[in-house]
């Protein structure tokens, strides 16, 4: 989570949009635990690995996950350091996210404190239950990476009468700290407890240096999970699981004398994550990424929190760790520092730099949390803010500048937005054990409301952000090198269309053809695989109403996929009707380009044809 967050203080309405999904969300039950997601195809299902600063699959395709943190229920109490409360919730969760969210990738949060609850003896009956709840979203086509979350160390720092809460560390390792009784002083954001309380601070420094042997106790029960995961999943299964992170939001806590955030990572906290590849290759997991997180201040965007790091000591990453990082706007949410809203190309920077870094380690790079509050003073922030964020995952270029230089877009990045909380203002936790004390509201944990979703009064789940933000076309497997990409969401803030990235009118047939429809266009050069490039089709694009404009062929409601057609749709795995574009090229090396458009009407064949010419001079042009 952010270091900053604003306190909620006015209610926002929500931007609901109702979803119905053929029965899908409201299934009761046991469901049987499938070999590989229904509606697989022949290339689907292989494990990722990074190669060449990407993650690639087993058929040499680039990968680019995308999809949510699941989620902040895991560092309440109320479901027992889980993130839902059934292995039913946790399919009708993964279905929705794939359908209504569209995403393929989630962040799956556990929690040391459930883990091991006593020294030296691990809950395995809480992994069994994390282990089902994992698997709902395998058998859902989605794939999955853990993450031992924690937020303040431990909510065991805090008394019932804290102000705020935290996460992460059992209750036996904040008794061998002895530590002070937490306060933070005058803080206006949770986050400061990070830097300002020193019960949490001295907690932090233990952690890092193993005082009590509590790193070691931690790094045992990691693999232990890691093997529980290992022996329960199949080998179908386990190919779905992307990595592990191995540690949310790393700082120091306090510097010892002389030591910088610099000297800190190379010292204590790069060490650390040895010793967890180390436990990684020892629980089966030789040929997964560890997702490493660098100091938290290291990308802040308020220059007097900002600390040099980045993992910059650890010189090569890849193939065997991914640069993993998070990014809010902290001059957003602090309600002073930035007036007015996101605008285009708003992110591009700070998100440049995350590929710059990853470039720089050769490895690949991944965004594991971003957002925005969702109610409270900042919340009318939120639609730019994250179609800023979304348009930075997508490309290093704004909207403005995309068109006239794509060579420069950069690589797509990898990103899960933080958070996708089906219980929502439906909570029941007592925070810190206070029964005086019942949060309900938001996300029930230090005052945050991020959650993507909620529920409806009938149990159906509802998005409360405009789908047109969250359910996009993106490249999640290109046969060969992405060489640019972009997507024009048209989301909304209020009432007004958003768009940030106009068709040029040096382009007038293709600009004609997109309309003020939403639109991705993608670019790349084959490869020497036989698997088709993907890219996901929300639903605002249903397959009668989609217009493809490639080098590969030109088609209004694209056909269904058969491995003769160059240009097809078919379901993504798992059943939950989610759609996607395959497109097929014959060659290796080769330049392609894909336009994928919703704001045409049956358009004719000279339209389709003239469009094709001008991307087609287009791409020749710029690549």
């Amino acid at each position: 989570m952010p270091n900053m967050r604003t306190r909620v203080i006015n209610g926002l309405v929500d931007l609901v949009v109702a979803v119905v999904l053929a029965g899908f969300l409201t299934v009761a039950g046991a469901w049987p635990a499938a070999a590989t997601p229904s509606g697989s195809l022949w290339f689907d299902g292989t494990s990722l690995t990074v190669r060449n600063g990407r993650f690639t699959d087993g058929q040499g395709r680039e990968i680019v996950l995308r999809g949510y943190n699941v989620s902040g229920e895991t560092k309440l109490e109320e479901n027992s350091g889980l993130p839902f409360a059934s292995v039913a919730d946790a399919r009708k969760s993964a279905t929705a996210l794939r359908a209504l969210g569209g995403g393929n990738a989630v962040r799956f949060l556990l929690s040391w404190a459930h883990a091991q609850p006593v020294r030296g003896q691990v809950d395995t009956a809480y992994l069994a239950a994390a282990t089902d709840r994992i698997r709902a979203f395998l058998d859902a086509g989605i794939r999955v990476y853990p993450d031992f979350h924690q937020d303040l160390y431990s909510r065991h720092l805090f008394d019932a009468g804290s102000w705020y809460t935290g996460d992460g560390a059992p209750k036996w390792a904040v008794d061998a700290g002895s530590y002070p009784k937490e306060s933070c002083g005058i803080c206006l954001f949770w986050g400061q407890n990070i830097t300002q309380n020193a019960a949490v601070t001295k907690a932090q420094y233990d952690f890092w240096h193993n005082a009590h042997g509590v790193q070691d106790a931690f790094l045992a029960t990691a693999q232990t999970t890691m093997s529980y995961l290992v022996q329960h999943l199949t080998g179908a299964e386990f190919a779905g699981v992307a990595g592990f992170d191995p540690y949310n939001e790393p700082y120091a806590g306090t510097y010892a004398s002389g030591q910088t955030s610099r000297t800190w990572e190379r010292d204590l906290l790069w060490p650390f994550y040895q010793k967890f590849r180390a436990r990684m290759d020892a629980a089966g997991w030789q040929g997964k990424p560890a997702l490493v997180e660098p100091n938290l201040f290291w990308n802040s965007d308020i220059h007097s929190q900002k600390q040099e790091g980045g993992l910059l000591d650890a010189g090569t990453l890849g193939p065997r760790y991914v640069f993993n990082t998070h990014f809010y706007d902290q001059k957003a949410i602090s309600g002073i520092l930035m007036w007015g809203k996101a605008g285009d190309g708003q992110y591009a920077t700070d998100f440049a730099g995350v590929r710059d870094r990853a470039s720089a380690a050769r490895s690949t790079a991944l965004v594991s949390e971003f957002g925005h509050p969702l109610s409270g003073t900042v919340a009318d922030k939120a639609p730019t803010v994250l179609k800023a964020m979304y348009q930075a995952l997508d490309s290093r270029l704004p909207g403005s500048g995309w068109w006239s230089d794509p060579a420069s877009s950069g690589p797509v990045l990898s990103g899960t937005q933080w958070q996708w909380d089906i219980y929502h203002s439906r909570h029941h936790e007592l925070m810190n054990g206070n029964r005086d004390k019942v949060l309900t509201s938001g996300d029930a944990w230090n005052d945050e409301d991020l959650s993507a979703v909620r529920l409806d009064a009938s149990g159906a789940v509802q998005l409360r952000q405009d789908v047109r933000l969250l359910d996009r076309i993106y490249p999640s497997a290109t046969a060969g090198s992405t060489l640019a990409f972009t997507y024009e969401d048209r989301s909304r803030d209020g009432s007004t269309t958003l768009t940030w990235n106009r068709v040029p009118s040096s382009l007038p047939n293709v600009s004609r053809l997109v309309g003020s429809g939403q639109y991705g266009l993608l670019v790349w050069r084959s490869g020497s695989g036989t698997a088709p490039t993907e890219l996901h089709l929300p639903a605002s694009f249903p397959t009668s109403a989609t217009t493809v404009v490639s080098d590969l062929g030109a088609a209004y409601a694209p056909p269904s996929y058969t491995a003769s057609t160059p240009v097809g749709v078919a379901p993504e795995p798992g059943g939950t009707g989610s759609r996607r574009l395959l497109l097929t090229d014959p060659d290796s090396g080769a330049l392609h380009y894909a336009l994928v458009t919703n704001g045409a009407t049956a358009p004719s064949a000279d339209l389709l044809s003239a469009a094709k010419s001008e991307l087609a001079a287009w791409a020749g042009a710029h690549f």
